[in-house]
């Protein structure tokens, strides 16, 4: 959705409680022992739910959220996705792509090259139900 997020399942917990610090962020964890931490206090959101809807909406009373962002981050490596022309793309994606897409965005950090697939469309509709449903 645009928010620049991390993900390391095999970050020790105090490496994650200072990456977090340092980097002003909130660690999103089902782990109670974590949470619990003196060292992790305002820094943590416990989430209690085992669906992923009950989930979602833990975290949309803790924070406001939207999807204004959808899309616009690498799914690879969380950079800012730039636009580029269709032309760049040319050698670099499936020739059926390239001619039935006429927007490419680039990951300036991994180079990955993303398009609005067929899956888009379901993507939007489940984040949308995720947030407003």
């Amino acid at each position: 959705m645009g928010y620049d997020c991390e993900y390391d399942s095999r970050i020790e917990d105090d490496a994650l409680i200072a990456r977090a610090n340092k980097d002003d962020r909130v660690i999103l964890t089902r782990d109670t022992r974590l949470a619990a931490r003196r060292v992790a206090r305002g820094r943590t959101l416990l989430i209690r739910a085992n669906g992923l809807d009950e989930q979602v909406r833990e975290v949309k009373e803790a924070f406001v959220i939207d999807a204004a962002g959808l899309l616009t981050r690498c799914l690879r490596c969380n950079t800012p996705l730039e636009e580029m022309p269709k032309e760049a793309a040319m050698r670099s994606v499936p020739a059926f792509v390239y001619d039935t897409q006429e927007s490419f965005s680039r990951c300036h950090s991994c180079g990955r090259i993303y398009w609005a697939g067929t899956h888009i469309d379901t993507m939007k509709r489940e984040v949308d139900r995720l947030l407003n449903g």
